[in-house]
């Protein structure tokens, strides 16, 4: 034993120390796949050999270089959580979260229980046997945290940033999108009848016999069809003109003769509310006839179902297979994620500024911080260049695109102030009733806005979260803590590396401002008009040219791209990396001439496009790749990485791309937007 463990120690110790005098390569040629012309497929180029040497877990649907940031996240909460579930005593903080990991992965408890946690809620829904009792119904389990039908949710006004309102969307549906609902693809059939499986198993697990489960799949199926129906498509959604309605609460009973909406907001715990939002007004009058027409013991079902179809993943063994049996129809992941990894998404999803000050206080660098300011600095002083030098945009709005430029609010790691999550209460052993607990205090925190200033220190993303984003009513960008680490940055990687990755976000995240729907908010947040017509029909016509180059990318068989649902973030795709390269050219290893100061063999333009494809390298699996081809208004890793490199012409001059290359575009054909 005292050998082995010698062994060992020195094997580490020689691990470490060939670590330490090894610099990691930032960009590694083993990576790459050089038997592709850069030319030809960039992506492929760059990515490869790591593409064929990185298969896609088990678990998961698909892997890259979010996945992998997202992976070191999770194990980097199940060290935190761990450790606060030893250390309840610690004050309310560890309590919270640590006695919410133990409630999730005291499997034995959760086992024991079965559905018990949610047979109240069927019984209350047993006594349902008018309209009437429907929405009261309806309106109690949306307080629970059971929103079911359509959404409800309390918003800024697009038209007066200042003001919270209450908002109602379409919604009702299971599925993840109206089309799967009417489309009649084989596809799209193979996935429903898998649903109705589901959906007549699950109810079984609940006690019901195996032929009226059956019927009462078809009611469900019948409901949420209707529903699908009056739905807005995806890129109609997009319009940001076209989902905000108006309405005095007098008129948007007068919509739904069947609804009173002021007697639902009552209900809702909204007193004295004479105004509200209306996503898709179509949709609520459609509605309303459904439930006029539909009888109310199939309206029992529909909201047995959602009860159901919201508890499962925190109910018995049986439940949370039955859901991953549908889920691998829906995205070909072939095995259940992780309980700890479940548990620590849940728990970042529901008590985020809890697990984030943990979070923060071990992972994150305050120097990471600094170093991202700088970067914001120069991204902002780059993206003004570029709207000056504009030869499409007049003067006018020139000075209106700078004034909300340089209005941009900056978030970068962490919020400056943390939720509380008073009332909140935990315990290590009600696992459903912690979910209940955290869903009710979300509900009333967002009702409890109603009537407050609008609160700008908010964040919309938790610090252990890899992704980013732009937020139009705030004119905000933020970036949270867990980006900011290689691929995307590192503070010991060369300028060359950072501005293709990172700085190529904050760029995408800037330009996400001035996108087909980002552009028509002002300075401060306001959804208006800022535009000369000249120039507003301009860009139209650069956005057009996008749309058409992603509409041109084929995906599976005869499935494509859509250059329309895509197309905000291929212009904020295209955007950041121009604005990104230009900034990177300011820097002194941006200076340097490019034949010579090599990294591993590439110059330094070489590097940063080689980080920009890097960060996109992506293994999908083909009935994920499918899904997201529908809902995801990002398009496909290799496109991301492909579509915007072939518009921008210093990337033809780093990889010597000439005619007869397959992604050679002339040089008048190279769009420019931004």
């Amino acid at each position: 034993m005292y050998k082995q463990t010698t062994f060992l120690l020195l094997t580490l110790l020689t691990i470490a120390f060939v670590a330490a005098v090894v610099p990691q390569k930032f960009i590694d040629p083993q990576n790459m796949d050089t038997s592709v012309k850069p030319g030809d497929n960039f992506y492929q180029y760059a990515n490869g050999n790591w593409l064929r040497q990185n298969a896609i877990p088990a678990s998961k649907t698909s892997w890259g270089s979010f996945n992998q940031l997202h992976e070191q996240s999770l194990d980097a909460m199940k060290t935190l959580l761990e450790e606060a579930s030893k250390t309840t005593t610690k004050g309310r903080l560890y309590q919270m979260v640590g006695d919410y990991y133990a409630s999730g992965m005291d499997s034995l408890t959760i086992e024991k229980r079965g559905f018990e946690p949610i047979k109240l809620d069927l019984a209350r829904i047993e006594k349902v046997n008018t309209k009437a009792n429907l929405l009261e119904e309806l309106a109690y389990q949306r307080t629970q945290g059971n929103g079911m039908l359509f959404g409800f949710g309390v918003v800024q006004d697009r038209k007066n940033v200042t003001k919270y309102l209450p908002q109602f969307n379409q919604g009702g549906t299971t599925l993840p999108d109206r089309d799967y609902y009417l489309k009649n693809d084989t596809r799209s059939q193979k996935i429903r009848d898998a649903y109705r499986e589901h959906l007549t198993k699950m109810l079984a697990l609940i006690g019901e016999e195996p032929t009226q489960a059956s019927q009462e799949a078809d009611m469900i199926m019948r409901v949420e069809t209707a529903l699908a129906k009056a739905q807005m498509p995806r890129v109609e959604m997009r319009d940001p003109y076209k989902t905000y309605n108006k309405f005095p609460v007098t008129q948007f009973n007068q919509q739904t003769p069947g609804i009173n909406w002021a007697d639902q907001l009552t209900k809702y715990g909204v007193k004295n509310q004479d105004t509200v939002l209306i996503q898709n007004p179509v949709f609520f009058r459609a509605l309303d006839s459904l439930v006029a027409a539909t009888p109310i013991e199939e309206w029992r079902t529909y909201m047995r179902w959602n009860v159901l179809k919201n508890a499962a993943p925190y109910l018995s063994d049986a439940f949370v297979k039955q859901n991953f049996a549908f889920t691998k129809v829906l995205t070909g992941q072939k095995e259940q994620t992780p309980r700890w990894q479940r548990i620590s998404s849940l728990i970042d999803g529901t008590l985020g500024d809890l697990l984030g000050q943990l979070y923060v206080q071990k992972y994150f660098k305050p120097e990471a911080k600094q170093r991202m300011m700088s970067l914001v600095d120069n991204l902002e002083a780059s993206f003004k260049e570029h709207i000056n030098k504009l030869d499409w945009m007049s003067e006018e709005t020139k000075k209106r695109a700078l004034t909300k430029l340089v209005a941009f609010k900056r978030k970068i790691g962490y919020p400056d102030k943390w939720k509380t999550y008073e009332g909140v209460t935990i315990d290590r052993h009600g696992y459903y009733d912690n979910v209940k607990s955290v869903s009710k205090w979300s509900y009333n925190f967002m009702i409890n806005r109603l009537g407050k200033p609008v609160d700008k220190t908010e964040w919309g993303m938790t610090p252990p979260t890899v992704n980013a984003y732009y937020n139009p009513v705030n004119n905000e960008i933020a970036f949270p803590a867990a980006i900011l680490q290689f691929p995307f940055f590192d503070s010991d990687a060369d300028d060359a590396v950072n501005y293709g990755g990172i700085g190529a976000v904050i760029g995408h995240e800037m330009t996400h401002g001035f996108d087909d729907s980002g552009r028509q908010y002002d300075s401060d947040g306001t959804l208006r008009d800022w535009w000369t017509k000249a120039d507003a029909d301009n860009f139209r016509k650069r956005a057009d040219q996008v749309k058409e180059q992603f509409f041109g990318f084929k995906v599976l068989d005869s499935i494509k791209v859509n250059g329309q649902l895509t197309l905000g973030e291929n212009l904020a795709d295209l955007g950041g990396l121009a604005i990104a390269y230009d900034a990177f050219k300011k820097t002194a290893q941006g200076k340097l001439t490019n034949k010579k100061n090599t990294i591993d063999g590439f110059t330094p333009d070489q590097r940063f496009f080689l980080s920009w494809a890097q960060i996109w390298r992506i293994n999908v699996r083909p009935e994920s790749q499918a899904q997201l081809i529908l809902v995801d208004p990002h398009a496909p890793g290799m496109y991301r990485c492909n579509g915007p490199v072939a518009n921008i012409d210093a990337w033809y001059q780093a990889f010597n791309v000439q005619p007869g290359h397959k992604m050679y575009k002339r040089p008048e054909d190279r769009i420019k937007v931004w």
